[in-house]
């Protein structure tokens, strides 16, 4: 057995100089300084390789939802590599690992949604779930009926479709392979967008630019609408109440299908399983899920279809040309299913019903602060908006980089938050005790303080 050498600080960082980070300045990166290495995690903490424990306030990827170092997933994990290490659900395969995971989902999942399609990314759940219906219009003789309604603010994905389906803003110099396929329509930013008018007017308006989208487009070429129950990429945006059944119901009047994509609001982060039925009382006709999955301990996503759509795609006349060489990999499915189990028997979701709202309401404290324009969010799923001037809400300019500068004071302070631009992020682990919360808010405030002096705000 080969012994493990522990690197350096130094160590890694020189071989990193090979390793492409995501959504990163690359140019920023060159210097070794400015990045930052993991080397351990457990429970809602990580340590960075100088050894400072920081708490985990990103979840690392919005995904942590049980914590790091559960053995339980670990020894699932483990187990399942020992039996079947590999083996594809290409064909006529499958195994039972996949087999157990998807009755599962199904059981989970509201309504009719009793198909699933496993994937490794949001992404490709999301690409899958846009192939699927494209090929399900097709079968049905509609094949003109392939547009996207997407949203302004909204982030599907990083796969070139799904990045289609993504807010303009995240494909600045680069292409998306589907032009003209993707229609974005109005972000629900009420802090932005609302213009003075009430959350009830703000809804009729986005209604209406629904509306006015599909008479342009016209149903008869518009296959899907897809949007997150809470927007998190885009700044945690939060819809006015009844937006989502609101849309629901024009979608389903005019024909086409709703997509939920919950890759970070299933498995607990909003304090149910999954957040379309239980939080915004709509069952979809597609849940895309990945991240609370398996708590990011293997690679896995769900694209779950009614049963509606799958008769029509399993009618006797065509294969169905879509597959994944890692879909319903063993050991993914096996960390899934000990997630999933641990989510139930500790209550996670329940918990989260409390614990949640007492973060919720921490963080919504911090907007006595003067640069603090809005607080906004639900449960473990939260954002700070940052501001020169309260009153106007005018925004800091790029070059200000103010959330990257709270955010390097939080992590001095031991807490890692993610900047946007003028927005910190927050999605941490559903394991946070009252205490850990607190120390949140507490850093949280240190930072922000810090910069407004710097700012002179």
């Amino acid at each position: 057995m080969t012994k493990m050498t522990k690197l350096s600080t130094d160590d890694i960082l020189t071989k990193d100089a090979h390793l492409i980070q995501s959504f990163a300045n690359l140019d920023g990166l060159k210097q070794a300084a400015a990045r930052t290495a993991i080397v351990k995690a457990k429970g809602a903490y990580v340590t960075d390789s100088e050894g400072n424990e920081l708490l985990d306030g990103i979840g690392g990827l919005w995904c942590v939802n049980v914590g790091h170092g559960r053995s339980e997933i670990i020894d699932a994990i483990t187990e399942q590599l020992k039996t079947l290490d590999y083996y594809s659900t290409f064909y006529n395969f499958t195994h039972p690992k996949a087999a157990e995971l998807a009755e599962k989902i199904a059981q989970l999942a509201p309504g009719s949604l009793n198909r699933v399609y496993f994937g490794n990314s949001g992404s490709v759940a999301n690409d899958t779930a846009i192939r699927i219906l494209h090929h399900y219009n097709n079968r049905l003789g509609r094949p003109n009926k392939k547009k996207i309604l997407s949203r302004i603010g909204a982030y599907h994905g990083s796969t070139h479709l799904a990045m289609a389906m993504t807010t303009p803003a995240y494909s600045d110099g680069w292409d998306t392979a589907a032009d003209n396929l993707v229609h974005h329509l109005r972000a629900p930013y009420a802090y932005r967008e609302a213009d003075g008018m009430t959350d009830a007017e703000f809804l009729e308006a986005l209604a209406d630019d629904m509306l006015d989208a599909i008479r342009d487009i016209g149903a008869e070429n518009i296959a899907a609408f897809i949007a997150e129950p809470i927007m998190g990429a885009g700044g945690i945006l939060v819809a006015p109440d009844g937006y989502h059944k609101r849309m629901r119901a024009i979608t389903e009047e005019h024909d086409i299908k709703y997509i939920s994509d919950e890759v970070v609001t299933a498995f607990g982060r909003l304090g149910h399983m999954f957040a379309s039925k239980d939080v915004f009382g709509i069952e979809p006709d597609i849940i895309t899920t990945a991240k609370g999955l398996t708590s990011g301990y293997q690679p896995l996503s769900a694209t779950i279809i009614s049963d509606e759509i799958y008769d029509v795609i399993s009618e006797p006349g065509a294969m169905f040309l879509h597959g994944m060489t890692y879909s319903g990999h063993p050991a993914a499915a096996a960390a899934a299913l000990a997630n999933i189990e641990l989510l139930e028997s500790d209550q996670i979701p329940q918990n989260v019903q409390t614990t949640g709202k007492l973060f919720e309401n921490a963080l919504r404290g911090l907007s006595d602060m003067n640069m603090v324009g809005e607080v906004r969010g639900s449960h473990f799923m939260m954002g700070i908006e940052f501001v020169k001037d309260k009153a106007t809400r005018e925004a800091f300019s790029v070059d200000d980089n103010v959330g990257t500068r709270i955010a390097q004071a939080a992590q001095s302070r031991g807490l890692i938050a993610r900047p946007l631009g003028n927005i910190l992020i927050l999605s941490p682990t559903l394991i946070m005790t009252a205490d850990e919360i607190s120390r949140i808010e507490r850093v949280l405030r240190e930072s922000i303080a810090t910069v407004s002096a710097e700012l002179g705000i």
